[in-house]
């Protein structure tokens, strides 16, 4: 049933168990044609709304979690994570058009940990072809391993090439001429040592590499294209680049949550998002940890934190996200930006989705009882998914597994 406040229509979409004081992984996801709000829920289902009256126009079931949804020229393409780590195309009506289960290729899970699941972890798309990254993690005592496969798919799901390495990808961007693929890899423990390959889109051969050459197994978190520059997010060394899209030559880099030292710590923040547009860049921070252990009571002063720079790497301004950001959806200059928990603060204030206008820093923001985790944005409207959150020390139960679309 779909319900109306604060300018948001919402449909409740049953139950999920809350999530916890720290984030948990991706459950769900929501993309926008120009019919429907569609939905991806962590059970396998695939449900598309009515944009205007919000009633069940179709669901599906994708056997695996489709933790990514791509709204391509009214059809979508579910990203799975589970058994077959499966990839599928649907029609307009949600009839299946083609899919194919990536554990053929990076292999079956050895364990049923969520972690190690076969995942497509992203999927970029070109003129009738798509892009997708899946990867699958495995560890046998103190040996851990990473098998990922980069593919590109025609328009009936047909394999033209694929790149695999062992390593963790984690991004895809695709230039504006299709003629280059960017993809991130944040863990390379293998023999693959680049934690960014730039590949010809036609061929699949790289055509220049890049790593931010820091010590240890992070690397990058985010890649996006903008003409002729590449920006990208290290977790090497918590800095933010811009890159030469034609060689992969710097042009400059910017400090986002490197190592500072806080009471007595040494403290940093994982650079998590990146988007480039209209010469603007837009670098976004997530949680604190210490360079010794895992646990602090510490802050970074820049955890979750959102700053946008120029061409030349300035910094023209910055934003509190206030807690730990899943993913941006973008639309042009537009960020929609759904911000959960801060596992340490505990602030409920920060479960919020904000809309920044990239060039001015000019915000919207809207508060959720539960945790917003997923969102997507076009031309027209804002569309988020809200998760119900219990903190650890509390016990209450905020917010309901909702979609919500705004009314404009």
């Amino acid at each position: 049933m779909a319900a109306e406040s604060e300018g948001f229509r919402t449909v409740d979409l049953g139950e999920i168990d809350p999530a916890r004081s720290r984030h948990m992984w991706t459950r769900s996801s929501v993309a926008l044609t120009d019919s429907h709000v569609v939905v991806g829920q962590w059970d396998g289902a695939i449900t598309a709304f009515d944009r205007e009256s919000l009633t069940t126009a179709w669901e599906t079931d994708h056997d695996d979690s489709p933790a990514g949804l791509l709204a391509v020229d009214g059809s979508i393409i579910a990203a799975g994570r589970g058994e077959a780590g499966r990839i599928a195309a649907y029609d307009a009506d949600g009839d299946e058009q083609w899919s194919y289960a990536t554990a053929g290729d990076i292999g079956e899970p050895t364990s049923d940990r969520v972690f190690e699941q076969p995942y497509v972890v992203d999927c970029v798309a070109g003129d009738d072809h798509l892009f997708a990254a899946a990867r699958r993690y495995e560890r046998d005592g103190e040996t851990r391993r990473w098998h990922s496969t980069v593919y590109r798919f025609g328009s009936d799901g047909s394999v033209a090439w694929r790149f695999a390495v062992d390593a963790s990808p984690i991004a895809l961007d695709l230039d504006a001429s299709g003629d280059r693929l960017a993809v991130g890899y944040n863990r390379c423990m293998g023999d693959h040592d680049d934690g960014l390959v730039v590949l010809d889109s036609d061929t699949g051969e790289p055509a220049w590499r890049w790593d931010p050459g820091t010590a240890g197994d992070r690397r990058v978190g985010d890649v996006s294209f903008d003409g002729d520059r590449l920006a990208v997010t290290s977790h090497g060394d918590k800095r933010g680049y811009a890159l030469d899209a034609d060689d992969g030559s710097r042009q400059w880099r910017v400090d986002l949550a490197v190592e500072t030292e806080i009471d007595g710590e040494r403290l940093y923040a994982y650079p998590n998002h990146v988007h480039a547009a209209a010469g603007h860049v837009a670098f976004l921070t997530g949680n604190t940890y210490p360079v010794e252990g895992r646990e602090t009571e510490g802050q970074h002063p820049h955890e979750h934190r959102l700053v946008a720079v120029n061409t030349e790497g300035s910094e023209l301004w910055d934003a509190d996200l206030g807690g730990f950001v899943h993913g941006v959806a973008t639309a042009g200059s537009r960020l929609v930006v759904p911000c959960a928990q801060n596992f340490r603060v505990r602030d409920p204030a920060a479960h919020a989705l904000r809309t920044f206008d990239l060039p001015t820093g000019e915000t919207a923001t809207h508060s959720f009882a539960g945790i917003p985790t997923a969102a997507a944005v076009d031309a027209d409207s804002v569309a988020a998914v809200e998760e119900p959150i219990v903190y650890h020390d509390e016990g209450e139960t905020r917010g309901s597994y909702a979609v919500h679309i705004d009314t404009r």
